[in-house]
């Protein structure tokens, strides 16, 4: 009864929903392999299944934050103005850039990568209370 007599917990509600659907969603895109059915009644080998599919499609959503991270900087330095509603619309879950049955060179495979800076100059990332 709470929830149909409270809007803003409907809306809560229907964000995060909207948040876990999306990312599934991503998920089920990023296993690519068996269509990314499960096909094994061996717990063990269904447990790696997951772990190994989350781990891939975290490692995906990594890589296109750090390329979305890269161009709020580079923005940044061009002097935009980045607000927190214009960051509120971008999303990791990006498809389209990603090339899941191309060539992966694996040559480079031995360098460090240099430590990451996650540090955002200039950007405001707080919210006006509602």
């Amino acid at each position: 009864m709470r929830y149909l007599s409270d809007p803003q917990l409907r809306r809560r509600t229907t964000a995060a929903t909207s948040k876990v659907e999306s990312y599934n969603n991503f998920s089920a895109w990023c296993r690519f392999g068996n269509e990314g059915r499960v096909r094994d009644n061996d717990p063990a080998e269904q447990e790696k299944h997951i772990k190994f599919s989350t781990l891939l499609t975290d490692a995906v959503i990594f890589h296109t934050t750090l390329d979305m991270m890269s161009v709020l900087r580079q923005l940044a330095a061009e002097g935009w103005e980045t607000k927190p509603e214009d960051l509120g619309v971008l999303s990791p879950y990006e498809t389209m850039r990603i090339n899941r049955f191309g060539v992966y060179a694996t040559d480079e495979i031995t360098i460090t990568p240099e430590q990451y800076d996650a540090h955002l100059p200039d950007i405001d990332l707080t919210l006006d209370p509602v």
